[in-house]
């Protein structure tokens, strides 16, 4: 008899856990969807645009002033669009590690040099595009500057400047129970097929998870890109009512979780 009241106990606990979940999402939706895209690539403006708004799926790109420059007019279109523009930095520092980083090297970074930089792309930002991002993704998603016994965590300098701080090559979408808005986990898109990244969609859903997809180039194939032809399948899955996908950007997922 105990064992039988201590199992409806279980089950009756978990059952109310799992409608807590499934009621954090507006409008009974399952899950939280946000398509991200990194860099400020030239192919997120032109084949990649165009693929969102013939869909009217809304996306955040993360971007750094000096690779928007040249084709800022474009930039401002999708902000029309009703994109969201987040923070890449302006030098997209990562470790030394990186041939390719080792003049902007991370282990050579201070707080006062990280900090600086976020408040110059943001201001440079803003005066080519005429909003002022607040929602940041990290670099090759490290968090650190400094090194050795000097390492320190820039995690708090995003969580003052931003809304919200993303990784990148995570391995688990966000359980609206445990997140850390300076630290959202972010799992890659690039280079999959629609197949690999439904059951991410599929597990989130029964979870009443956060998916936050991170992808680069937007286009056909080649390296770090994300194919068009799966994101179309994906936007599409995501936008029949029966899946009960929320699909929208980092920053209105944010607003939204802050004010529950």
């Amino acid at each position: 008899m105990r064992y039988l009241m201590m199992m409806l106990s279980f089950w009756s606990i978990s059952a109310v856990a799992q409608s807590q979940k499934s009621a954090v999402w507006p409008a009974g939706k399952k899950m939280a969807l946000s398509l991200t895209f990194d860099d400020g690539r030239g192919s997120q403006v032109q084949a990649g645009m165009k693929l969102l708004n013939q869909y009217g799926a809304k996306a955040t790109f993360y971007v750094m002033p000096n690779a928007i420059e040249k084709t800022a007019s474009l930039w401002r279109e999708l902000v029309k669009s009703g994109h969201e523009i987040g923070n890449h930095t302006s030098l997209h520092p990562c470790s030394g590690n990186f041939a390719w980083s080792r003049t902007k090297a991370l282990e050579e970074y201070s707080l006062e040099k990280m900090a600086m930089e976020l408040w110059e792309s943001n201001r440079q930002i803003s005066e080519m595009l005429g909003v002022v991002p607040e929602s940041f993704a990290y670099p090759c998603g490290q968090t650190f500057v400094g090194n050795n016994e000097k390492t320190q965590s820039y995690v708090p300098l995003v969580y003052r400047q931003f809304s919200s701080g993303r990784g990148w090559r995570d391995e688990a979408p966000n359980d609206p129970a445990y997140l850390n808005m300076a630290q959202l986990t972010g799992m890659e898109m690039d280079g999959k097929e629609f197949e690999d990244i439904l059951p991410l969609i599929q597990d989130a859903a029964k979870q009443g998870y956060w998916l936050i997809l991170a992808g680069h180039e937007m286009g056909t194939g080649g390296n770090q890109t994300t194919r068009l032809a799966m994101l179309e399948k994906l936007i599409q899955y995501a936008q029949k009512p029966e899946n009960g996908i929320w699909l929208a950007p980092v920053k209105d997922v944010t607003h939204y979780l802050k004010a529950k």
